[in-house]
């Protein structure tokens, strides 16, 4: 049997003669109650676990940046534990002059933002093929991208370098390729050589082979499914093919799981090391300085005579905090696209 319903007009009376009632016992009723009680202590009990995991999580952090402020001087004095007594940017200004901070800022956002643009776009155009046409081998292909999701990239070091460093358009494993039947009638003496250079990324980026494509393509394939069809079918029956049904409906319709991807790929691509260290193998010669070549102890702070271990350490973790500085901008500005593109992603439960 169902609970009676209170008429608007009950309601409104009760509220009459509540605010009616002396204000002291209201009060009374309002706040020395067992509900009340149980609500306060649950919150309070939030409250004190929230910060509690905050201050676990962000202390690290906030002396990293606080350390990043202090002179020599700081280190040796046991009184200064957080607040520096000499604040100083000495340590910031002697790394963006003698680690070349700003010629470094430049060629990993070009790097960066190259990869991640074709990337963002190449995984589309996969995860789009994989969710909305039926062909033979899909299920194949669909293992093969999460093959590369599983196997360890440090597996193919040394076959991913060589592919490179000897660089032939080979289609068919074993069958000579371009550049080597080019080199057999003279016409170059070598192979190409693409290392310390932007080519092997490119490449990668190009072919959806890059770093963790495999998970960008895992998501925009989850994203399209859930695209529904008939959206598809009316751009077909009003005459459009499916490359304009992609470009003029399908891409307006991803671009916050689009924006996702970017920030994934240009983010990984900024802090790499896997594929710095693998192809660019001489940056002291060439001179092509990217981020993770500014992780060192500028020659000026190194050598002043109270320099302790303890003070080059917190240079070092100076170098990181200026890497991953535009990054933390980037999130502050995209924060809203990224949630939206994780919760259509179909990665959470």
């Amino acid at each position: 049997m169902d609970a009676p319903k209170i008429k608007k007009e009950s309601k409104n009376k009760i509220k009459v003669d509540f605010e009616r009632t002396p204000l002291l016992e209201r009060l009374r009723t309002k706040y020395l109650s067992l509900t009340f009680l149980k609500t306060a202590v649950f919150y309070i009990f939030r409250l004190v676990l929230l910060l509690g995991i905050s201050y676990v999580i962000l202390f690290p952090f906030l002396s990293k940046i606080m350390a990043s402020f202090m002179s020599p001087q700081d280190f040796v004095d046991v009184s200064v534990k957080l607040i520096p007594k000499h604040p100083t940017l000495n340590n910031y200004w002697q790394i963006i002059v003698e680690n070349n901070y700003l010629t470094a800022l430049l060629n990993t956002t070009l790097l960066s933002l190259m990869c991640a643009v074709t990337q963002t776009f190449i995984c589309c155009v996969i995860g789009y093929g994989l969710s909305k046409f039926k062909f033979k081998g899909r299920s194949i292909v669909f293992m093969l991208v999460i093959f590369t999701m599983v196997v360890p990239h440090g597996t193919l070091y040394l076959s991913m370098y060589m592919q490179f460093r000897y660089f032939d358009l080979s289609i068919i494993p074993g069958v000579p390729g371009l550049f080597k039947i080019m080199q057999a009638i003279g016409i170059i003496d070598k192979l190409p050589n693409l290392t310390n250079s932007f080519w092997p990324l490119f490449v990668l980026s190009i072919t959806g082979l890059a770093f963790k494509n495999g998970l960008y393509i895992f998501m925009m394939r989850n994203f399209f499914k859930g695209v529904p069809d008939e959206l598809e079918e009316s751009a077909y029956i009003d005459g459009s093919g499916v490359f304009r049904t992609f470009l003029q409906i399908i891409l307006p319709l991803s671009i916050p799981m689009m924006i996702t991807v970017f920030l994934f790929a240009f983010s990984w691509q900024w802090t790499d090391e896997f594929y710095h260290g693998m192809f660019f193998t001489s940056t002291s010669t060439t001179g092509f300085i990217l981020m993770p070549d500014i992780v060192s102890v500028p020659v000026t702070l190194s050598a002043l005579p109270q320099s302790t271990n303890l003070f080059l350490e917190a240079v070092t973790n100076t170098c990181g905090i200026l890497i991953i500085l535009p990054l933390v901008i980037i999130y502050l500005f995209c924060q809203k696209y990224l949630v939206q593109g994780i919760e259509r992603s179909g990665i959470v439960g």
